[in-house]
C-alpha cells in the first residue's frame, strides 16, 4: 500500500514559479511510475507529467512542455514538479499518483494510488 502527501501549492502571479513535492510512504519498488495530474474546477483530471521510478524516463502533457519539470529523489520516496512561467490556465488542484508498471500512462484511470491534492492558483 502506498500513500502520498503533496505540498508546495499556493498563490502565485503569472510568470512565477512553484515547486510541488509528493512524499510517498510504503514501498514503491523499481517498477513504478509516479505522475502528476491536475483538475481545474468543472473539468476532469488532466495529465501533467510522469516519471519512471527506475530509470527516470519522463513524459509531459502538451500544455506544460518546456515549462514544467518532473524529478524524483529515490532515497526519499519523493517526486517533484518544478513549475515555471506559470499561467492563469495552470490554476487547478494538483495530484500525485502512482501506478505499478514500468510504463507511463497518460490516463488517470491507470493509476492506483493518489494523494489528497494541493491547490495551485495563478493570478494575472
Amino acid at each position: 500500500q502506498l500513500e502520498f502527501v503533496e505540498s508546495g501549492g499556493g498563490l502565485v502571479q503569472a510568470g512565477g514559479s512553484l515547486r510541488l513535492s509528493c512524499a510517498g510512504s510504503g514501498r514503491t519498488g523499481r517498477s513504478y511510475v509516479l505522475g502528476w495530474f491536475r483538475q481545474a474546477a468543472g473539468n476532469g483530471r488532466e495529465f501533467v507529467a510522469a516519471i519512471t521510478w527506475s530509470v527516470g524516463g519522463q513524459s509531459y502533457g502538451d500544455p506544460v512542455t518546456g515549462r514544467f519539470t518532473i524529478s524524483r529523489a529515490n532515497a526519499q520516496n519523493t517526486v517533484y514538479l518544478q513549475m515555471n512561467s506559470l499561467k492563469p490556465e495552470d490554476t487547478a488542484v494538483y495530484y500525485c499518483a502512482a501506478r505499478g508498471s514500468r510504463w507511463i500512462s497518460l490516463s488517470s484511470d491507470n493509476y492506483d494510488y493518489w494523494g489528497q491534492g494541493t491547490q495551485v492558483t495563478v493570478s494575472l
